[in-house]
């Protein structure tokens, strides 16, 4: 047993002698090299121009709050006003001052009073077109001689008349007419008439002073032939 103990410690021992010892790593005498690397010249150059617009910035932002807040409110423009337009100056002559007047209007109860200027009664209820009242027509343009010869009859005699009765509507003009008589008969004189009435220009009748448009009223064309010449010609007259 103690044999076997000191074969082993042998062993271990000659295992120690015989391992190779462990050396630390040679140390190199030389000293480290160290690399820089400087910005290009356009780098350089941005980088500048980017740290002067920071710095104007930083400058310029102070004195702008500084004058936001001394500047005074704008004061607000007012449109200029425009002068008043003048009032319409009126000229009268003599007779339009005197129809004026207002001394001169007839009172009531003066005879011709209210009535003055009204339009001639020229037949009663019945006598016109349903029963209708007429009034003489009154003229705000006469007929011309070529308005009415168009529809004259070639057979129409030399002289005579024709009548219709007419309803009055706006813009003096007439509608619905419808012949009343005629002289000598048969001779187409108030379909003549009737047919020309288209053109005719009449004035409404009025009563105690108000126009009373839609009224009817009667027209009479006289014809009368002229000779000129070798030939003749139609003329009429309205009324």
């Amino acid at each position: 047993m103690a044999f076997a103990l000191g074969l082993n410690a042998l062993l271990l021992l000659a295992l120690l002698t015989l391992a190779p010892k462990m050396q630390p790593p040679p140390v190199d005498p030389r000293n480290p090299v160290t690399f820089e690397l400087a910005p290009g010249p356009k780098a350089a150059q941005e980088k500048a121009q980017a740290r002067k617009s920071d710095e104007a910035s930083k400058e310029n932002a102070p004195q702008k709050q500084a004058d936001a807040a001394i500047r005074p409110p704008r004061p607000v423009e007012k449109p200029p006003e425009k002068p008043p337009l003048p009032l319409p100056f009126l000229v009268l002559d003599s007779s339009q001052m005197a129809a004026a007047d207002i001394g001169r209007m007839p009172k009531k109860g003066q005879g011709q009073g209210a009535a003055q200027g009204d339009s001639a009664q020229v037949a009663g209820p019945g006598e016109g077109p349903g029963g209708v009242q007429l009034f003489a027509a009154e003229w705000y343009r006469k007929p011309r001689d070529a308005e009415l010869s168009p529809y004259l009859p070639a057979s129409a005699p030399g002289n005579g008349w024709g009548e219709v009765a007419c309803r009055t509507i706006d813009h003096y003009r007439v509608e619905n007419c419808q012949a009343l008589g005629e002289s000598p008969l048969g001779s187409g004189f108030a379909r003549a008439v009737r047919q020309a009435a288209w053109q005719f220009l009449v004035l409404p009748p009025r009563v105690n002073g108000k126009v009373m448009v839609g009224s009817w009223v009667r027209i009479r064309i006289d014809y009368s032939r002229t000779v000129i010449g070798d030939g003749d010609r139609a003329d009429g007259a309205g009324r």
